[in-house]
């Protein structure tokens, strides 16, 4: 159950919010055991995300684009990913740092687009 002091954790005064403050609070909504972390995230991220493709196959199908819908699914990979790295022992910032890093090397020497981790 959300307590007070969860919904006092999310109160507007950290807007604009950095990544590490996300994930801090994030991390006070995340309920599972223990004994199931890195499994638990990871699988609700598998989860999410396939809500956000079936989101933007319906652009397909009905040829419209809920935008607001997959804001809000976006949202809870967000969640996700800020939770999982937090089992990690990772920081969101070092995260998105070292992607960054890594998009950069591979810019320098043209293998951005291209397929396979090592590029």
């Amino acid at each position: 159950m959300i307590t007070q002091e969860d919904i006092d954790a999310f109160k507007e005064d950290d807007w604009p919010m950095d990544m590490d403050t996300y994930q801090r609070k994030a991390k006070t909504t995340a309920i599972y055991p223990k004994e199931v972390s890195v499994i638990y995230p990871a699988l609700g991220l598998a989860g999410e995300a396939g809500e956000v493709a079936n989101k933007v196959k319906k652009l397909l199908r009905d040829h419209n684009l809920d935008k607001e819908a997959i804001k809000s699914e976006l949202g809870d990979c967000l969640w996700y990913i800020a939770i999982l790295a937090d089992d990690l022992g990772a920081t969101m910032s070092n995260i998105a740092s070292k992607n960054l890093e890594k998009l950069g090397r591979r810019k320098a020497k043209g293998t951005l687009n291209g397929n396979g981790d090592e590029r």
